[in-house]
């Protein structure tokens, strides 16, 4: 979790430093006088959280939310104040917590436990996918994940393009063989490949990553650490690694984003 903080008073700013260090000890946690310096990081290394005075010289918090709003629609906006009179200018930007001075460790893990846009960690992802560029799948230790066959890694890689959407092994061979027609050899074909899907999986302990029901299967988002879908929740990094390519070696490969959001 990334967490910034600003305060253009030293004191009150290192008292909120402090604060959320002790109540999130594994935090990347950055703090700045300047609201302008909190920004520009904001925008180029992204930021899950931020804790922002509100009574401030220049631009002030709720005025610094509107801008990092811009960067990120889904960034956790934390106000901390001492002038209550605020409240219903921050609260009209749908910020995830308000806190009053003097800030504690208590009260920013209640704002933590209780954001509007949780922070799924990644840390414990059974499988770290890559789309930008060629699909590739990879193991929690950095190893490259073993598909018994190709074709069943394209399966995988058509059920992450789903993003937990359920597909049915018709749909599945329209979209991988879509020039041949459907019948009782297509459809074996199809349930042999994920089998050696989910056989594949299974090897390296990482059979939640698909869920399965009666004729339909589809891809568990909450146990996978994709590239693909940071982008979609406008993380930095993923943004700046999409190149114009998305799993280039497959054909049916579509890059889908909300162009509202862009």
């Amino acid at each position: 979790m990334r967490i910034l903080c600003v305060d253009d008073e030293p004191l009150m700013l290192k008292m909120l430093e402090m604060a959320v260090k002790e109540a999130k000890p594994d935090a990347d946690v950055t703090a700045y006088k300047k609201q302008a310096d909190l920004l520009e990081d904001a925008r180029q290394n992204g930021c899950d959280v931020a804790f922002l005075d509100i009574h401030m010289r220049g631009i002030n918090g709720v005025e610094l939310a509107k801008e990092l709003k811009a960067v990120n629609p889904k960034m956790n906006i934390i106000f901390v104040t001492g002038f209550s009179e605020y409240t219903g200018d921050a609260m009209s930007l749908h910020a995830s917590g308000y806190i009053m001075k003097p800030v504690t460790k208590e009260k920013i893990e209640k704002e933590l436990s209780e954001l509007r846009f949780p922070i799924v960690p990644k840390s414990n992802a059974l499988l770290r996918v890559q789309c930008f560029g060629n699909f590739d799948v990879f193991l929690p230790d950095g190893s490259h994940m073993h598909f018994e066959r190709q074709r069943s890694k394209e399966v995988f890689a058509y059920l992450v393009h789903r993003q937990g959407s359920s597909c049915t092994t018709r749909e599945l061979a329209a979209a991988l063989f879509e020039d041949e027609p459907f019948d009782t050899k297509q459809k074996n074909h199809i349930q042999q490949l994920i089998y050696a899907m989910i056989k594949s999986l299974k090897a390296v302990g990482a059979e939640e990553a698909v869920v399965r029901s009666y004729n339909a299967l589809a891809v568990n988002p909450d146990v996978l650490d994709c590239d693909y879908y940071r982008f979609k929740e406008l993380d930095v990094g993923a943004v700046n690694a999409y190149q114009n390519e998305y799993m280039s070696q497959y054909y049916w490969a579509d890059f889908l984003y909300d162009e509202d959001l862009y």
